[in-house]
């Protein structure tokens, strides 16, 4: 199993970087496990044009990694799963990608080409945050799969 969450995202160092680094410990227990993330100067240029202009250079920057692997986009507007649902998503696929969008969020278009759009919760949350929601719950999905009493 190989999972990438691929994020709009500056690469700078984090007040959350030991926990990332720790949840993704435990996942590589069931998958291998990659941190991506992605701030071109397109993307920045975009930021200062508008929001329009920044979802757009998010799809072209993201769409070439569509088709590779099972893709989930993270989406205010997506499904809203239990843990129990979200590990029977996750646990029969090979290989799977988790899109974080930027703070614009992903154009229409984008979402419509993912093969599952979810939403961890009603609430907005910074990039940082869902990452650290996302990298738990992917924990608990295979705890749950393997009957591991982490889920409990």
């Amino acid at each position: 199993m190989n999972i990438s969450i691929v994020s709009i995202a500056k690469k700078e160092r984090s007040l959350y970087d030991p926990l990332y680094q720790e949840q993704m410990k435990m996942i590589s227990r069931f998958a291998k496990i990659e941190d991506i993330e992605l701030f071109p100067k397109e993307i920045a240029k975009a930021h200062t044009i508008s929001a329009e202009a920044s979802q757009g250079a998010y799809t072209k920057l993201l769409s070439p990694m569509l088709g590779k692997s099972y893709s989930i986009a993270l989406h205010p507007e997506g499904k809203k799963l239990d843990s129990f649902a979200f590990s029977k998503l996750i646990s029969d696929k090979i290989a799977l990608q988790f899109f974080i969008g930027g703070a614009y969020g992903f154009e229409k278009s984008f979402v419509e080409r993912c093969d599952s759009v979810i939403s961890l919760s009603d609430l907005t949350m910074s990039h940082k945050i869902a990452k650290a929601v996302l990298l738990e719950q992917i924990y608990r999905a295979y705890s749950l799969a393997a009957n591991h009493p982490y889920h409990k």
